[in-house]
């Protein structure tokens, strides 16, 4: 049965799916929606006004469907959008809900992993650009030394199913020698987008030895485990009747094929139009 308040799980495609797979195995009492935009993927090249515009009708519709919480599993939506929604938006939609990234909760522990106060960031073209990283670490280990590489060929790498390829092998090769090239002490590297986890094998493989390598879903499911405990008025609000929905913009035929390399089970998706 379909939760009428369930909690809702956002992305430009698939990758959000890594998240929401650790956050119910974290949390798997909760109901959850998880709906991709991927008629308009992958939002990583596109300006900030368009990642607002479109995650901002993601949202609105989120809250349409009874979410009281809604979490941007997305890098570039929570770098380009998610400040703009929670200052500027929520109070005139509905103060009640909520808005979350997936940047804060990772920038708020990254520090605790790193010995040489030095630590790395895989992601998007758009994530880098934006500077969101750096920023957020920076108010939490102002010491940190933070270095920044684009991997703009990893998302379709993985769309592709071409990420387990000899191709890939070439991408990964070049982006990990160009991180560690800028900062030679680096001993941590963040999967900074959530597609990432999927070429974690890899990566891995050019990784120096002693680096830590570290993916988003477990640490932002543990930080919302954390904030629903320290939210009791947005938490009891939230359905509990372990329900899973899943929505595309686009074909469900090709999210279903796709979403369950990134879930790691069996999905089955309904189709939206968000009159676009």
């Amino acid at each position: 049965m379909a939760s009428e308040n369930p909690i809702g799980i956002f992305d430009s495609g698939y990758g959000g799916l890594t998240v929401l797979k650790d956050i119910i195995h974290k949390l798997p009492q909760y109901d959850y929606l998880y709906m991709g935009d991927n008629a308009r993927a992958p939002y990583g090249n596109r300006s900030f006004d368009t990642v607002y515009h479109y995650s901002l009708q993601c949202v609105k519709w989120f809250f349409k469907q009874g979410c009281p919480l809604v979490i941007l599993a997305c890098n570039t939506a929570s770098a380009k959008a998610l400040r703009t929604i929670q200052q500027n938006d929520l109070p005139t939609i509905d103060s009640a809900k909520r808005v979350l990234g997936v940047i804060r909760p990772t920038a708020e522990v990254i520090g605790n992993y790193s010995e040489t106060k030095s630590v790395g960031i895989l992601a998007t073209s758009g994530t880098v650009a934006s500077e969101s990283y750096p920023m957020e670490i920076g108010k939490f280990f102002p010491d940190l030394k933070v270095y920044q590489e684009a991997c703009p060929m990893w998302v379709p790498l993985i769309e592709n199913n071409e990420h387990h390829s000899h191709g890939a092998d070439y991408f990964v090769k070049k982006y990990m020698h160009s991180i560690f090239e800028k900062g030679e002490d680096i001993d941590v590297v963040l999967m900074a987008c959530t597609h990432y986890p999927l070429l974690r094998e890899k990566i891995e493989e050019y990784l120096p030895l002693g680096v830590k390598l570290i993916s988003q879903g477990e640490i932002v499911a543990e930080s919302l485990a954390h904030y629903l405990g320290r939210h009791p008025e947005i938490e009891s609000r939230c359905g509990k009747k372990g329900s899973r929905e899943f929505y595309t913009t686009d074909s469900t035929a090709d999210f279903d094929n796709h979403a369950t390399i990134f879930f790691g089970e069996p999905v089955q998706s309904k189709h939206i139009d968000l009159g676009v």
